[in-house]
């Protein structure tokens, strides 16, 4: 039964997403630690980056830039979104912006006026303001200014994933899932109210196109896949994919990027012409009436058919 129990635990991991493709029941049962560990922070991962996604939370809008098209936002990674959201913040605290969860937080600094940021202030009903004690900040030792900062993260009820030594060490995987917790507990974001926005455009996934993202997931491919067509306008993972399916590619026709700004677009049309052109030739599949202009452009319908006929294989 115990057997049973962790393969059934092993699918569900798959169903959502996780990568399980080297770990068997029996890695599970031994308590192989590195292997443990990894299922375990993919499923955490996922469980916290589950409502930082544009449809699910439509105030994510106020982080549009000048210039930037819904599109554009709906394209970032929940990493890019999270690093986004606390600029956004620092921003408005006047302080000066991160690029990382890991060397760019190790003082704490950033991370107090976060939370000065995103605690409540008392102007919605039933919320009590909570005041940030900042004066920590002027610790001198960065482990003790790191402790005095999870202390006023506790009273948000935020105390959760790190240590003041996991913080000092600028550990990216803790300090990631303690800013999404954050995130989810207080964004402390408005949906603008006159933008012009074409809220249409904010669809969900179908549960269709999330089973067959998480299928693409499960099974490893790299870069992870976020958002189902704008993720394979460069057909990366598709070619992926036909290697899992014993299609060879010939990665030396592949453009890999970094994509220049000029012509970049060019370059990804040629790998989805080619991913096309292996569907057809190699993977013998029905592609009638599908082009790489397609994959490129995210056309639904089309590319639903070329993803639906590699996972039936």
């Amino acid at each position: 039964l115990p057997q049973e129990n962790l393969n059934l635990a092993l699918n569900s991991a798959s169903a959502i997403g996780c990568h399980v493709v080297n770990i068997g029941a029996e890695d599970l049962k031994e308590g192989k630690p590195y292997l443990v560990l990894g299922l375990l922070w993919q499923v955490i991962k996922i469980g916290l980056f589950a409502d930082i996604e544009l449809s699910r939370n439509e105030a994510l809008i106020a982080l549009l830039r000048e210039g930037e098209s819904l599109e554009d936002l709906m394209k970032l990674s929940p990493e890019e979104l999270l690093l986004r959201w606390a600029n956004y913040h620092l921003e408005n605290a006047g302080c000066g912006k991160i690029s990382n969860f890991s060397t760019d937080i190790k003082d704490s600094k950033a991370y107090y006026h976060l939370l000065e940021q995103v605690a409540p202030k008392g102007d919605e009903e039933g919320i009590p303001a909570v005041v940030i004690d900042m004066s920590g900040l002027r610790e001198k030792d960065d482990i003790q200014r790191a402790e005095c900062m999870l202390q006023q993260a506790e009273r948000l009820g935020c105390r959760q994933f790190v240590t003041a030594t996991d913080v000092v060490r600028g550990n990216p995987k803790l300090n990631l899932a303690f800013i999404a917790n954050l995130f989810n507990r207080y964004p402390a974001l408005h949906k603008p109210e006159n933008q012009d926005i074409d809220w249409g455009a904010l669809e969900g996934e179908t549960r269709e196109e999330r089973t067959f993202r998480n299928w693409m997931n499960s099974l490893g491919v790299n870069p992870r896949v976020n958002h189902l067509y704008s993720d394979l306008s460069d057909a990366l993972v598709i070619f992926q994919l036909y290697e899992k399916i014993k299609v060879p590619v010939d990665w030396n026709r592949v453009n890999k990027p970094p994509y220049p700004k000029l012509g970049g677009n060019m370059k990804k049309l040629e790998n989805c012409n080619y991913a096309v052109e292996l569907g057809k030739n190699q993977a013998k599949f029905s592609l009638v009436g599908i082009g790489g202009q397609d994959l490129n452009e995210g056309n639904r319908t089309l590319t639903l058919a070329l993803i639906w006929q590699l996972m039936r294989r």
